[in-house]
């Protein structure tokens, strides 16, 4: 019953009014709502509370995710045309953190939901398992923890699950075998244990099985056969035992199939090629399987990866690879392919000729007994990479070799092969690594080898060869590792070998009848790191020049008839901590700097003519650390030496010799020094040094830097590179405050432009993390010469590469000081290319150019690469996208542009070096592997075995020790994440930046 005052509003037209407008309003907002809700309230709300749970959106796509739009157009979101309910949700790779709310499940519309490489974290909601229509889950690539749902299996629809590369554990649910649909199962690189269960065997729809890099134990059950359209099936890395069941091999659509690393026995069926005719790759090293390599593999005739490797496999080897056509790569090492040296032992390489897109053969370690034979030539033209190494190859290495014209690596070493080197082997213009060593080949190195302008490494110790070493080798422009050693070589050193800027890792010479002097020219390897001439006839005195190499770390002149005594300017090789010269006929007092060095690890001065004190501090101080055996003038010394006591009487006459030498000669020196003080200041006047307006640092004269490195003096050389040297000096001799002075070789060509995109470059940046311009010089020497410098705040704590790989510091970088400087790198990262009004690429990102204040805060200096995006600098000009080998990513040495991705690239080898203390260019890094390959590997349970000893604090309790590992897996992914082959694959540096911060806190707080 509608009351009074209800009546006398409907009595009257101005209530009738209201009551309209009013209507109209309700309409309104009930339209706006409508908007939002799309007529579904459940789906908006679902959505909503999904974009509750993400705690961090670094590229902002939740951010249309408002009452401004329909949910149907939300980024992301997919809806059906007739209901418009959500069908899909496709989020992937947006970089997106936190949890995935459980009210996704209420979206029961929903066919298709991919969250994969995320940083998604805890439990997958068990909530998922309503979505009856789900057809599609992909959430690989997170951080979910806990175990499998049970209740996914109520997803009747499901046809693909992904669920690899997370922290999941326990086993795969029973519950599984009832998604009857299931085509693909994808779980690999998680913590899942429990085995392949055998109900697996129960989805006969099954496609695509992965369970690789999981510690599921257990063998591979027979119910798998039931899979009879299985196509891809990849388990290795998974602790399986036991024989592989013949009902696998009745999979006759199995495309790829893959078991390795596991321990598997038995043999496999003769029969496998003619069961499996589509398969493309085959993959089951690392395993214990025995008995014959099946010939029917070649009945798989579109097989295009076999890898059998590191098996029992015995017999000959008599795979007709001709009807693979192809195959690429053929991987057979470490078998016992036995042979009884028969006329056909090697036939199978005949039957290569026709694999014509094979690029990688390696059958190492075989065991394989015969003669090559000439058909080695008629291999594939795309043959890039050859080991036959360490088997009973004998005979001579057929001229053929020569045309396989696409090898860059090729290994024959510990074989028996004699004869003459081929000079054909000249012709392989793309090879990069050369390995002969351990046979017999005698006569001359072939001068041909010279032709070879991309080797990086020639290894032919423990031959026969003789003759001259052929001064061709100085061609070989980018070669950083030469081993020649146990060899009959005679003749002097060429000076052309010694002129290689790239020789940087060892020259090895020893073991020869070379003979002459070193050549003063050895000055030019200022970056080698090994250096041994022992056991030669070598003679005369030591030059001065080898002072200049003062990257050496080992210098072994052993053996020879040196003589005279140990120059001075050998005080410059700080960084020594092998030195052998021992066996020679060097005279004189045992160096005083020997006894500074606090890298020498060992010192051998035995049997020479040393005469006087033995010192009794620093390497002298411990007698197991060095020999002065046969020196039967020497006195003093530890008391385990047994040597005479030092003669005082001698000592005080020395002493007033050269108190006497000193009143006479230094007046003499004062006036001479005066006299030419006075006539150089003369001849040069006062010429200021140019200047330019644009610059916004001061310019300082080539006469102040002389005076404030003393003459640019080696003992103040602190670092050396391909356009310049930097020295420390003193600028201001008010305030005493040391700087670095870098001087550009403008002699080597790149020099000038290296210089001007510096200068470019540091006129549009300043930021804390990068290293501080203090002044600049442009001007001419008083030769007359150009000169160019640059003045930087100087660094006391030297360099990251310093830390890392040097003796320089007694004590390493803890866990948090080696994040907190990738963090301050990134940081600087972000800032030149997100930050500046000009986008800066560095293009030479290494630990050599981190350097690191007092504070141990980094600062990221030689921006001699360095490129501004948008202008024309630098375009055109081979060496801006060079950068340096190990960390300049791949597509630079395709010719692609520098880019910021470069950076990245570059930034993750960094960060992987300093978390494990490997260099990218490591002897071990060879065959496939790499740096990012070996730490990729390793996560996420075994990154404690990679990473540097002295990164890992052990903490007290096992929690701590828990996170302490869940960090380094953390960083280590972050380095995994930037060095991929793909540029635009690769973690952006603001995300890095963000979670090197995130790791920073969790460690700061255990």
């Amino acid at each position: 019953m509608k009351s009074p005052q209800v009546m006398i509003c409907l009595s009257s037209s101005s209530c009738i009014s209201f009551l309209f407008y009013g209507l109209s309003i309700i309409c309104l907002t009930f339209a706006t709502v409508s908007a939002s809700y799309g007529g579904n309230e459940t789906d908006y709300h679902a959505l909503l509370s999904f974009k509750s749970k993400i705690t961090h959106d670094p590229y902002k796509v939740l951010t249309s995710w408002n009452h401004s739009f329909h949910f149907c157009d939300w980024s992301g979101i997919s809806c059906g045309k007739r209901h418009k309910r959500v069908t899909a949700v496709e989020l992937s790779s947006k970089g997106l953190e936190g949890s995935l709310s459980p009210r996704v499940g209420n979206l029961s519309f929903l066919r298709h939901l991919s969250l994969w490489n995320n940083i998604f974290q805890g439990t997958i909601p068990h909530e998922l398992g309503r979505l009856s229509r789900l057809h599609i889950l992909y959430l690989d690539t997170n951080k979910f923890s806990g175990v499998i749902p049970t209740n996914l299996s109520s997803c009747s629809n499901l046809e693909e699950l992904w669920l690899s590369q997370n922290k999941l554990v326990g086993s795969i649910p029973k519950e599984m075998s009832l998604v009857s649909k299931l085509a693909q199962l994808v779980i690999d690189d998680n913590k899942l244990t429990g085995g392949i269960p055998p109900f697996l065997g129960n989805i006969t729809s099954m496609e695509l099985f992965s369970a690789a890099g999981n510690p599921l134990g257990g063998s591979i059950p027979d119910t798998l056969g039931h899979w009879r359209s299985l196509t891809e099936f990849h388990s290795g890395e998974c602790n399986l035992y036991g024989s592989i069941p013949h009902s696998i091999f009745n999979l006759s659509h199995l495309v790829n199939f893959s078991l390795a690393t596991n321990h598997l026995t038995g043999s496999l069926p003769s029969e496998i090629g003619d069961q499996l005719p589509n398969l493309e790759l085959l993959q089951l090293w690392g395993n214990e399987l025995t008995g014959v390599l099946p010939p029917s593999i070649s009945n798989s005739s579109k097989l295009r990866y076999l890898e059998m490797s590191r098996n029992n496999f015995s017999g000959k080897l008599t795979i007709d690879f001709s009807k693979l056509r192809d195959i690429n790569e053929i991987y057979l090492a470490k078998n016992n392919f036995h042979g009884r040296g028969e006329a056909d032992d090697m036939r199978f390489i005949d039957s290569l000729k026709n694999c014509t897109r094979l690029v990688v053969l390696e059958l190492m370690n075989c065991n394989l007994i015969g003669v090559l034979p000439i058909s080695i030539g008629n291999l594939s033209d795309q043959l890039s990479f050859l080991s036959l190494a360490g088997n009973q190859l004998f005979g001579s290495l057929p001229s053929s070799i020569g045309s396989l014209v696409g090898l860059a690596t090729l290994f024959l070493d510990s074989n028996q092969f004699k004869a003459n080197i081929p000079t054909t082997i000249g012709k392989l213009q793309k090879l990069q690594v050369l390995g002969l060593y351990i046979n017999q080949f005698s006569g001359p190195i072939p001068d041909t080898i010279g032709n070879l302008s991309l080797l990086t490494k020639l290894v032919l110790f423990s031959n026969k060869l003789e003759g001259p070493i052929p001064s061709s080798l100085g061609n070989c422009k980018n070669l950083n590792y030469l081993d020649l050693s146990y060899n009959r070589l005679n003749g002097k050193i060429p000076k052309k070998l010694l002129q290689l800027p790239s020789l940087t890792n060892a020259l090895d010479l020893s073991n020869n009848n070379m003979s002459g002097s070193i050549p003063s020219e050895i000055e030019d390897l200022k970056m080698l790191n090994h250096l041994n001439l022992s056991n030669n006839n070598l003679s005369g005195t030591i030059t001065r020049s080898l002072g200049e190499c003062i990257s050496l770390t080992t210098l072994n002149l052993r053996g020879n008839q040196f003589q005279g005594i140990i120059p001075s300017s050998l005080s410059s090789l700080r960084g020594l901590a092998v030195l052998d010269i021992s066996q020679n006929n060097f005279s004189g007092k045992i160096p005083q700097f020997l006894d500074k060095w606090n890298s020498l690890e060992f010192l051998n001065l035995s049997f020479n003519d040393f005469e006087g004190d033995v010192p009794v501090v620093g390497v002298f101080a411990n007698a197991s650390l060095f020999s002065v055996l046969g020196n039967n003038r020497l006195c003093g010394g530890l008391v385990t030496l047994e040597l005479p006591k030092c003669k005082e009487r001698g000592r005080q006459m020395k002493r007033f010799q050269f108190f006497i030498s000193v009143i006479v000669i230094a007046p003499t020196l004062l006036i001479v020094f005066c006299c030419v003080y006075l006539l150089c200041k003369k001849k040069r006047g006062s010429q200021p040094s140019q200047s330019s307006g644009n610059e916004r640092f001061l310019k300082v004269s080539y006469d102040k830097l002389l005076k404030a490195t003393d003459g640019f003096s080696t003992a103040n050389l602190i670092g050396e590179g391909g356009f310049s040297s930097v020295y420390k000096g003193i600028l201001d001799s008010n305030d005493n405050k040391p700087v670095a002075v870098k001087v550009l070789h403008l002699q080597n060509q790149g020099a000038l432009k290296s210089f001007l995109a510096e200068c470019k470059a540091w006129r549009n940046i300043r930021h804390r993390n990068l290293l501080k311009i203090i002044s600049s010089c442009s001007s001419t020497d008083f030769q007359g010469n150009d000169f160019k410098a640059l003045v930087y705040e100087f660094m006391p704590n030297g360099s990251v590469h310093d830390w890392l790989h040097s003796s320089v510091y007694t004590s390493k970088l803890n866990l948090l000081q080696r994040i907190n400087i990738l963090r301050d790198v990134a940081t600087a990262l972000d800032y030149l290319h997100n930050l500046c009004q000009t986008t800066i690429v560095h293009g030479d990102l290494k630990p050599s150019n981190i350097l690191l204040d007092d504070d141990m805060v980094a600062h990221v200096g030689d921006f001699g690469l360095s490129r501004l995006l948008g202008t024309d600098l630098n375009q055109n000009s081979s060496i801006w996208v060079k950068g340096t080998i190990g960390y300049a990513p791949p597509e630079y040495g395709i010719g692609s542009e520098m880019t910021s991705c470069g950076d990245v690239y570059s930034f993750g080898i960094l960060l992987l070096e300093v978390m494990t203390g490997k260099r990218p260019t490591d002897d071990m890094f060879k065959e496939g592997l790499s740096l990012h390959k070996f730490v990729y590997m390793a996560l996420p349970d075994h990154i404690v075995e990679v990473t540097d000893d002295d990164a890992i604090v052990l903490q007290s309790t096992e929690a701590n020790a828990k996170k302490v590992e869940e960090c380094l897996a953390a960083t280590m992914k972050i380095g995994v994440s930037c060095s991929v082959d793909s540029p635009t694959q690769r973690m952006k540096i603001e995300i890095v930046v963000n979670e090197l911060q995130r790791i920073l806190d969790v460690l700061q707080n255990i």
